[in-house]
């Protein structure tokens, strides 16, 4: 397969799924530029080969209507800024617009397409939508790893009219790097962090990861279904009743496949969902009535430290408790540290999903993390050993 570095786009017309599904405020104006800022070497690449790029993208869920509150024109002019070159703009991702200014694109230019999700065929992967895209560009490139789970015409079917110009970009490319370096190649010990709300969410990751993890650790409010399930008493903590069997599959799989895995022994504890609610510390399976697990406690933290200490790979997936909140961050912003002096010592570590993510450029720690991924829903498909059919349009041949 072609990769970037490979293909000289000289005189070529690059179509480029990127994702600039980025968060606009009441002006228009990009308030987290995070995923554009991640397309730009991919783009410099095509533009300094001398090629041109025809950008393509969804914002928001428009329900496959024009909507002009979720236009990419205003990401266009942010892009400008980002890649120091002028970005023109079609009304329209298909139809005589688009049509006209890609053939009349000159070596070096770029142009970026309107919403794909104006159009209902996009979401539904129409072959007739994804041909007239195709027929923009001449070489497929699809850097979008957030949106690779979706089969949907410009991340997917779009790739079958380029049987011999397709490829991944920079961003894609280092995302699955990445994953592999925890899934396929890890150097071990390998840790997997695995947090949030709900294990129902978290069920098939756990399960894969079950079978190569040498420790994992479960924390956020998932946690509450495994201690429930041991027979603590977990107050008024999240609890899914309907998973409590589940939870106890998964600590027997553990122990069978020797995997290490920490649950919290202490809890911050609230006697209400607010960061004004009265607080206590007290052992993870003994909260009282009315009192709700937010966040983890002192020594869970001695224990989820040591553990990231003593791994070579890490990976985190979800946080590990309310840390939106400043009376719950303690823990994820230990972890978080714990993860970050790792790195220092050679560990190599993989962050992912978007409270994890969140939380890590929070607590101004992103660059201290081994690879920080831009897809959320893909990441977790790909953790759950799902194919991605973004990722297998592009690799077959």
């Amino acid at each position: 397969m072609q990769t970037m570095d490979s293909f000289n786009f000289k005189g070529h017309k690059a179509l480029v799924r990127v994702d600039l599904n980025v968060p606009l405020d009441g002006q228009f104006r990009v308030t987290d530029d995070t995923r554009a800022r991640a397309i730009v070497p991919t783009v410099r690449k095509i533009l300094g080969d001398g090629g041109s790029a025809i950008l393509m993208s969804h914002l928001g869920r428009p329900k496959g209507k024009a909507n002009p509150a979720m236009s990419l024109r205003p990401v266009a002019k942010h892009l400008e800024g980002l890649l120091g070159t002028p970005v023109q703009f079609a009304a329209d991702c298909i139809g005589p617009e688009a049509v006209s200014k890609a053939a009349a694109l000159k070596p070096g230019e770029v142009l970026l397409l309107e919403n794909l999700r104006f159009h209902p065929e996009e979401e539904q992967g129409d072959e007739a939508f994804s041909k007239a895209l195709a027929a923009l560009g001449d070489v497929y490139v699809n850097d979008a790893f957030g949106t690779a789970h979706r089969a949907h015409a410009s991340t997917t079917i779009v790739a079958k009219f380029f049987p011999q110009a397709k490829m991944f970009g920079y961003l894609v490319a280092s995302e699955l790097d990445s994953l592999a370096k925890v899934l396929t190649k890890p150097e071990r010990p390998l840790l997997a962090i695995v947090g949030g709300a709900k294990v129902s969410s978290k069920i098939e990751v756990l399960r894969n990861l079950l079978g190569k993890c040498d420790e994992v650790i479960i924390g956020g409010g998932m946690a509450f279904t495994f201690i429930k399930v041991q027979g603590g008493s977990v107050g008024a903590s999240l609890v899914e009743n309907d998973h409590l069997e589940t939870a106890k599959i998964i600590l027997a799989a553990a122990a069978n496949k020797g995997v290490r895995l920490h649950l919290p022994t202490d809890a911050v504890v609230a006697d209400a969902f607010a960061n004004t609610a009265n607080t206590d510390i007290c052992a993870a399976d003994a909260i009282p009535d009315g009192w709700m697990g937010l966040d983890i406690g002192p020594a869970t933290i001695k224990d989820f430290s040591q553990a990231v200490k003593r791994a070579r790979t890490i990976l985190w997936n979800g946080p590990m408790g309310v840390f939106e909140m400043p009376s719950f961050q303690k823990g994820s912003l230990a972890v978080a540290q714990a993860i970050a002096d790792a790195g220092a010592h050679g560990a190599f570590s993989l962050v992912g999903g978007g409270d994890s993510v969140a939380a890590v450029n929070q607590f101004g720690l992103a660059d201290k993390i081994g690879y920080v991924s831009t897809g959320g829903g893909a990441m977790l498909e790909y953790l759950e050993g799902r194919v991605l059919p973004g990722i297998a349009a592009v690799q077959e041949g």
